[in-house]
């Protein structure tokens, strides 16, 4: 995209491991974070969009994937956060937003519960509240076992409608070429050690005590997470808003990241402070891809 810095792509320190970190456009702050073993290149389309709209981007690859060294020992959720937030502290940021899709949801859930002053408003994209909620398909959830996926381009084309759904059904080489095909591919330790991080994690017992104005983004034709997850994570969320994406598989970011990054952008510039909302009062939106949601 004409215009668009470049980023400012630099390693960090955080306790034993040495993190790739992306950094770039200038404004308010958004931290992105990427699906299971997903370099920070996947998500670039989507990133230059935000950062057309104003939006400094700051994202990063995960201990194991990409760039990024692995724990000697993998983390439980908590430990990984613990490691993004000292990775904020040495980037030098206070509080952002935060963008999670997928796994990178779940991150931001837990980043949120954790270290609820540093997260202003939050997204979650794609994503699902862990045990409670409604698991994907069988055959997705055993494709998503290996990261062959992102180092066997053939074995994309063959597996990846029934993992993503969405545009990956009808024209999943697009999807490889501009995208996929551009992801690091990540460590087996640094794939596993992600796995293991989300095994029995849960939000369902405290998503009710987040605070941040959140929007929730769920696609109706995702084979990984399945809908009724998004509605789970808006219903427990006080101040939380719900947008449907008609057609949308688990990449509808990448299907069209310009739409994606105006609801996103839109969302964050005009929600006010947060307020409780109970759970009969909480706000939904069901529209095609792009549109921004809106009270009813």
């Amino acid at each position: 995209m004409r215009g668009v810095p470049r980023a400012e792509v630099r390693t960090v320190q955080v306790g034993e491991v040495r993190l790739r970190t992306s950094v770039r456009g200038s404004g308010r702050p958004l931290l992105l974070v990427t699906g299971l073993g997903a370099s920070l290149e996947l998500a670039e389309p989507f990133e230059r969009e935000l950062v057309a709209r104003g939006r400094q981007v700051i994202s990063f690859d995960a201990p194991g994937i990409g760039g990024s060294t692995p724990y000697r020992s993998p983390r439980r959720m908590p430990g990984l956060v613990r490691t993004i937030t000292r990775m904020l502290d040495a980037l030098g940021y206070d509080q952002v937003d935060v963008f999670g899709v997928s796994l990178g949801g779940v991150v931001a859930q837990q980043l949120a519960r954790q270290a609820q002053d540093r997260v202003r408003g939050l997204v979650l994209a794609a994503t699902a509240p862990g045990l409670g909620g409604m698991p994907g398909a069988p055959s997705a959830l055993l494709a998503l076992t290996t990261p062959r996926r992102y180092r066997d381009p053939e074995h994309y084309l063959q597996v990846a409608g029934r993992i993503y759904g969405g545009m990956a059904r009808t024209d999943p080489r697009r999807l490889l070429h501009t995208v996929i095909g551009r992801v690091r591919p990540p460590t087996l330790a640094g794939y596993a050690g992600q796995l293991y991080a989300i095994t029995g994690w849960t939000s369902v017992p405290w998503l009710h005590t987040l605070r941040q104005p959140t929007l929730v983004i769920s696609g109706d034709d995702d084979p990984i997470i399945p809908l009724i997850n998004g509605r789970i994570l808006a219903w427990r969320i006080p101040n939380a808003s719900l947008h449907v994406v008609r057609g949308g598989g688990h990449l509808f970011i990448l299907e069209r990241p310009a739409d994606m990054a105006e609801l996103v952008t839109s969302f964050l510039d005009g929600e006010p402070a947060p307020v409780t909302v109970g759970a009969g009062a909480t706000r939904w939106s069901d529209h095609p891809l792009g549109g921004n949601p809106e009270p009813r």
